[in-house]
């Protein structure tokens, strides 16, 4: 007798539990058994999006929202040529503003992140809990080890291709392009994924998200939200270069000779300063504050981590796109070729772009 997908699928990650227990301390492997907690009860929670539309009472917003998820799906499918199996064919109602919490941390006097490594990931700069209170324990713990520490919410990501993820409630109230843009991102991770090589990761995901988006929009007609879009990216790197200066400002002063009780009293007056160049910027932007809620945040060394220069190899890939004659079929391929080359090579070969 074969077994269910849900329940192979279960049993590898399971099984990746179990390899990780023979190697980690107890409190690792807690760590682990919440995240497959949490992610089961994700995929358990499910409603097939085909069903939900067969109710005559759904709510017309709701409604809209899936049909449009559905036909950004097989756009994908279609004519992104992204793997998209059964992934967005479900949907899933949480009862919290977010599905995951992320706990961030960082020496009091430098911007380099603490790191975790994981058997699928690979290292990265974050902790994810299922749980808002389990985040906050845990950050409180790092806090009392004298770390600066930042706890962002996050509304979705992607399983890999290990699951079927769902579209979450966490979402569904986003514009229609940034749904598009949303769904196409994170099934190019799909597609393609380094464990460790975030910038690489999500710099590929960027472009395939943008050249999707971009593709969408104009096979729709809809350029005003293609319009909305590209204001919404550049701003986003904008947002991104203040951060990355600034972040290099902090370092200088963490590598000075300067006594501890200087640098954090000079901590606090970059993080003022950080404060008004930004308050310069948003009034640029006719005074739209996309940002506000993040610069509210301490502008410590962790939260600052959080904002890296991952797009950095976007330039590389749309050039490596243009070069195939933008045929997606013949990109994929020669970024599959980058896949087994060292970080460096990879980084080198995209430069040269």
């Amino acid at each position: 007798m074969s077994l269910s997908p849900l329940v192979r699928r279960f049993s590898r990650l399971a099984l990746v539990v179990l390899v990780a227990a023979g190697l980690v301390a107890c409190d690792t492997l807690t760590y682990y058994g919440q995240a497959v907690r949490g992610q089961l009860a994700i995929l358990w929670s499910r409603e097939q999006i085909n069903d939900l539309l067969a109710d005559q009472d759904l709510p017309k917003p709701l409604r809209e929202k899936l049909q449009t998820v559905l036909a950004v799906r097989e756009f994908a499918r279609e004519e992104l040529l992204l793997p998209v199996g059964d992934a967005y064919t479900s949907y899933v109602e949480l009862d919290r503003e977010h599905v995951v919490w992320n706990v961030f941390a960082a020496p009091e006097f430098s911007v380099e992140p603490l790191t975790w490594c994981y058997p699928i990931a690979g290292c990265v700069s974050y902790r994810g809990y299922f749980s808002e209170v389990r985040a906050q324990r845990y950050a409180s713990q790092l806090e009392e080890q004298g770390y600066d520490v930042y706890l962002g919410g996050v509304d979705a990501y992607s399983t890999l291709g290990w699951f079927d993820d769902p579209l979450l409630s966490t979402v569904i109230r986003r514009q229609d392009y940034q749904l598009a843009a949303l769904i196409f991102h994170e099934l190019a991770h799909q597609l393609v994924y380094v464990p460790g090589d975030t910038t690489f990761n999500e710099s590929f995901a960027t472009l395939v998200e943008q050249e999707g988006l971009r593709r969408w929009l104009s096979s729709r007609g809809d350029g005003e939200s293609l319009k909305r879009a590209t204001q919404e990216a550049d701003r986003r790197r904008q947002f991104v270069a203040l951060v990355i200066d600034y972040q290099d400002r902090f370092a200088a002063l963490y590598a000075s000779k300067l006594d501890n009780h200087v640098k954090r009293r000079c901590k606090v007056q970059l993080q003022q300063e950080m404060r008004r160049a930004y308050e310069l910027l948003r009034r640029g932007w006719g005074g739209t504050g996309a940002y506000d809620s993040w610069f509210a945040g301490p502008l410590n060394n962790a939260q600052l981590s959080t904002v890296a220069s991952y797009n950095s190899l976007v330039p590389g890939f749309e050039a490596l796109l243009r070069e195939v004659g933008n045929d997606l079929d013949a990109f994929y391929r020669s970024v599959d070729k980058l896949k087994d080359m060292t970080e460096v090579e990879r980084n080198d070969r995209l430069s040269l772009q």
